[in-house]
């Protein structure tokens, strides 16, 4: 079981992309020096969460779901809420957010960092005020002949997108720009 200590040497040894991910990760390793509270969406200002880009077996396609809350495609993920092993968080993300039932890690290592701002909201009728997810990713496979499923509190549509298609679905701008395309780039990088 990952404990504190190893994510924050999976964090040191993450090497950084680009800009983004530098300061990205330069916040978020003060951020988890701060203490435990990190780890707990109870933390309004940032808490760490954790997300899943899903490609499936040829990794040609990627899984996501249209979010209710941003009313745009996304990649999959959510609140670590004290869990500290965040491939785990990432891959169990996937799986209720989409009903696949295969899914694993490409690579053990952390795939990318982002900081997230999330705007303030409603969620099952109380107003949660706007907060940074101190968010890392991880480059997971999942089966693409498995039978797929929304999770209706979260989204309300899920699918396979060629990875020239799921740039056009999203419709948040910085999103689009700064992570997917980024992700695609480290995606096509890869030496497996």
């Amino acid at each position: 079981m990952k404990d504190e200590r190893t994510l924050k040497k999976e964090l040191e040894e993450f090497v950084p992309l680009n800009k983004q991910e530098e300061a990205d990760k330069k916040l978020i390793l003060k951020c988890l020096s701060e203490g435990d509270h990190i780890f707990f969406r109870e933390n309004e200002e940032a808490h760490i969460s954790a997300s899943g880009w899903v490609v499936n077996q040829t990794m040609d396609r990627v899984l996501m779901a249209y979010h209710n809350i941003y009313h745009s495609w996304a990649w999959t993920g959510g609140h670590a809420d004290g869990e500290k092993d965040l491939l785990s968080v990432a891959m169990r993300e996937a799986r209720e957010e989409t009903g696949i039932k295969t899914v694993t890690p490409v690579m053990n290592q952390i795939f990318s960092l982002e900081v997230l701002t999330v705007d303030g909201h409603e969620k099952k009728g109380l107003y949660v005020p706007s907060h940074l997810h101190l968010n890392v990713t991880y480059l997971l496979k999942g089966d693409d002949r498995e039978e797929i499923r929304n999770k209706e509190d979260e989204n309300s549509k899920v699918g396979w997108f060629s990875l020239k298609d799921c740039l056009e679905a999203v419709n948040e701008p910085w999103m689009k720009e700064r992570i997917y395309k980024k992700l695609i780039e480290k995606m096509e990088n890869l030496k497996i």
